[in-house]
């Protein structure tokens, strides 16, 4: 499947349902730590102006994303879904509510970190790409950018703060995952023109990942995956290396990657569809099917053909409850189908 295609089918289904998870308000969870009897403030709309919704921080953010990009992602929405989704944005990114967030999390260096501080640096960073344009949305987003730019401007700092403390990366397949989480954040800083946290981001990683061969990718997915460690520790090695480099390293890394029986290939499986643990598999197979495009040129004839078979088919098993699904699936799927589709501009 051409990954543009499913903009054509989707575009406006996800829409509503970005704006449906929005405005759903609970459940939420806040991931607040109250530092004494004082501190217990947890309605999402007073401690988070900005991302609330959509169950917690980070998916209120990386929706909103999704709803940047369906505005401007080159296929017709309905006029009153396009106006809502605008409306909803305008509500939430303001001045105020920036200032709300950047403080929040200047007093928390730790909140949210990396996988939400990735997704604020691209929600930043889309903000800020559609503001330059000069279609009838610059203006708005103009302001969207204006407010968000001071919430990644604290994200930067902690960034260039902790990289050089973190003595190991974390594998695993959630949110906590370094690799994904840098690799969205590396984008958005790099378009944001913040060079210095490209840099410590670039110096991190490899000296991480330089060194890593054959990858033990037999022994995923674990049963609450939205990422492939494997997969995601090469996404963002390609970021950084040169082609021919990167072409060398990936072959000691995943010596097995698009093999007939690689196991990065196979769908996953799904057996409770309202577990929200469970349900992290329907993120798994479309954040694969994202990796495995992006990796697919580095590879030969054979094994690329098998890299995009395997993410279609994968694309399609993690659309099965992205519209229509709980609310555990839907919250946030829909962004997670986005990273596979190529960017444009109407």
């Amino acid at each position: 499947m051409n990954p543009d295609d499913l903009l054509a089918r989707h575009a406006n289904g996800w829409a509503a349902t970005v704006l449906q998870v929005l405005r759903t308000p609970w459940p939420y969870g806040a991931a607040h730590t109250s530092t004494g009897p004082d501190d217990c403030e947890v309605t999402p709309t007073r401690l988070h102006p900005m991302f609330h919704g959509s169950l917690d921080w980070h998916s209120s953010c990386h929706m909103q994303w999704s709803a940047i990009r369906l505005l401007t992602c080159g296929h017709e929405l309905d006029e009153s879904v396009r106006a809502e989704l605008v409306a909803e944005l305008d509500s939430r990114l303001t001045d105020e509510h920036g200032r709300t967030e950047a403080d929040y999390l200047r007093a928390r260096p730790g909140y949210e970190r990396p996988y939400g501080w990735g997704w604020l640096a691209v929600l930043t960073a889309q903000a800020s790409d559609v503001a330059a344009g000069d279609d009838a949305l610059a203006e708005r987003a103009t302001a969207w950018h204006r407010a968000l730019a001071p919430v990644a401007d604290v994200v930067a700092d902690h960034l260039v703060a902790w990289l050089p403390k973190l003595a190991y990366p974390i594998r695993h397949g959630v949110h906590s995952n370094t690799a994904f989480g840098l690799s969205l954040a590396r984008d958005g800083y790099a378009s944001l023109g913040r060079d210095d946290v490209v840099e410590a981001i670039d110096r991190a990683a490899l000296g991480w990942f330089l060194d890593d061969v054959d990858h033990p990718s037999a022994w995923e997915p674990s049963g609450a995956d939205f990422l492939s460690p494997s997969l995601c520790e090469a996404d963002l090695v390609r970021r950084i290396l040169p082609l021919r480099e990167f072409e060398t390293w990936l072959r000691t890394f995943l010596p097995v990657l698009a093999e007939p029986d690689d196991v990065l290939l196979q769908t996953p499986v799904v057996l409770d569809r309202t577990d929200g643990h469970a349900v992290h598999l329907y993120g798994l197979a479309l954040s694969r099917a994202a990796q495995l495009r992006s990796l697919a040129p580095h590879l030969d004839r054979f094994r690329a053909e098998r890299a995009l078979e395997a993410a279609a088919a994968q694309t399609e098993f993690g659309l099965t409850d992205l519209e229509h699904g709980d609310f555990m699936s839907t919250h946030w799927l829909v962004s997670f189908a986005l990273l596979g589709v190529p960017q444009q501009r109407d």
